[in-house]
């Protein structure tokens, strides 16, 4: 058990690729992060398939697609016995083959303490869950601090929700997170084989780095934001718009300025370079306690950030600066650093942690173990995502995306990777649209049934049986989801 391969996951909250150097960010460098990769493997087509917080980590945790889960929405959550319906989290797995699991930072579950097999636990849910009474919030309060709103902070109104963060930079969220994986590493590293999941608040806004670090950043080198296409998705701006008004943000975000789109991107690059420094850190307390090679890093992210592309913010849509982010894995054997253009998915981590873990993967889990990384694999030939308000299948070129609100586009990612240009109903491109319109239709139908067994009241005939006909017959509940745990007697 002792030659087994340590387990770290680096997951920062909503971080874009294109905002990192290794990712051919000009404007900004991020070098801790960047080196993950100089012995191990950059995937360029990483995706988020549900570009939304909650149903991006209940997938992570389950290796199993939101439609599958159920879980669609921030709102939503695994049932409390999901045990009993058959389904073992990622750190269970772990910990049940004799990893030693830890969670630092955020994960976002509900209720907020609730363990899922993580036998560790250090817990900061900032930057929205201010009330919540976490580990981070015990830091700030044994040195006389508190958790702040964004709107607290001078100019967050004005500037759209970019800001200088009122705390001193040793009492910033991602700072404690850093610092708490650290003390993890340097107190039980030398246990046995462990798996730590680390989750950064960051760059998550509101966008409030330490003046530390935005004194790295250029206003002026910031790349412009995509401009919105008129009649595309005029109701998703809308409905955008509405969302971000809600009081856990409380920003209007209608009809914003390049100017205030720059300084918006300024503050999350600054937060980025402040997450590169936390992840130095952690480096660095590995190599301290010689761990580094044995040790394999994922290092990802449940979504991306528009920061004004299509004149939206945030999350939750099929756009490419949405979903796709940075997924590199540091592999201690590897033989330099090469980079994949296979598509991956951010729910493939799962399989790929238990894959280098020597278990076997489950065989109701969607999740895929990554290629190029010594184990088999099949790779995926396209990506279907998924949620509450949408769907939408990727192949690598083509993208279709259909929304609750009627709204459609079909694009062309290698001629067109802005997506300015909605081909949907362009008389040319419609046997690609109806060829991906029929893969979408039948996943997310066959995904229907595994979302819904839980409700199944038979996986055996009944109506030929005597004992269902008498009275008194009790339905098996909840119907094991993935096992055939109900005997069927007649």
């Amino acid at each position: 058990m002792a030659d087994r391969p340590n387990l770290i996951f680096l997951m920062p909250d909503q971080l874009r690729a294109d905002f990192l150097s290794c990712y051919d960010a000009a404007f900004i460098d991020t070098p801790h992060i960047d080196s993950l990769v100089e012995r191990g493997v950059l995937f360029s087509s990483a995706y988020s398939q549900h570009p939304v917080c909650v149903p991006a980590r209940v997938a992570l945790m389950t290796g199993m697609d939101a439609l599958s889960t159920g879980v669609l929405d921030n709102g939503h959550f695994l049932r409390p016995d999901y045990a009993d319906c058959g389904i073992k989290c990622l750190p269970e797995i772990l910990r049940d083959e004799g990893y030693y699991t830890a969670a630092i930072g955020k994960m976002h579950f509900y209720p907020w303490d609730l363990r899922l097999g993580f036998q560790y636990r250090s817990i900061a849910e900032d930057k929205r869950w201010i009330y919540i009474r976490d580990d981070y919030y015990a830091y700030l309060h044994s040195a006389g601090y508190d958790k702040y709103h964004g709107k607290e902070h001078e100019g967050y109104y004005e500037h759209r929700g970019a800001i200088i963060n009122k705390l001193p930079w040793e009492y910033t969220v991602d700072h404690f997170v850093g610092m708490e994986s650290c003390r993890f590493i340097k107190e039980h590293g030398d246990e046995g084989p462990f798996m730590m999941m680390v989750g950064f608040p960051g760059p998550h806004g509101p966008y409030d780095p330490a003046p530390e670090f935005l004194d790295d950043i250029d206003e002026g080198e910031m790349p412009p934001a995509i401009p919105s296409v008129p009649g595309d998705a005029d109701q998703m701006v809308e409905s955008n718009v509405a969302s971000n008004l809600r009081p856990w943000n409380g920003v209007d975000y209608g009809n914003m300025s390049p100017a205030q789109k720059a300084k918006i991107r300024a503050h999350y690059a600054a937060s980025v370079k402040q997450i590169d420094y936390e992840v130095g850190q952690i480096l660095d307390s590995l190599r301290d306690k010689n761990l580094l090679d044995n040790t394999i890093i994922i290092f990802s992210s449940d979504h991306g950030d528009y920061l004004g592309d299509h004149d939206l913010m945030g999350k939750g849509t099929f756009y490419e600066t949405g979903c796709h982010v940075p997924m590199l894995v540091s592999l201690p054997g590897a033989d330099g650093s090469q980079t994949r253009s296979e598509l991956v998915a951010l729910t493939d981590v799962t399989a790929t942690l238990l894959a280098m873990a020597g278990c076997d993967l489950p065989e109701y889990m969607d999740s895929r173990v990554m290629p190029g990384l010594g184990i088999e694999t099949e790779p995926r030939e396209m990506l279907i995502s998924s949620t509450f308000g949408g769907w939408s299948i990727y192949d690598g070129q083509w993208r279709l995306s259909k929304y609750e609100n009627g709204e459609s586009m079909l694009y062309n990612l290698r001629t067109d990777p802005h997506e300015q240009v909605n081909l949907l109903n362009e008389p040319k491109h419609c046997e690609v649209r109806d060829r991906l319109d029929r893969a979408l239709t039948r996943y997310v139908m066959g995904h229907m049934r595994t979302g819904a067994y839980d409700r199944l009241v038979y996986q055996h005939e009944l109506s030929q049986t005597t004992r269902f006909g008498r009275e008194g017959w009790k339905r098996p509940y909840p119907m094991p989801m993935f096992e055939d745990e109900y005997t069927f007697q007649a």
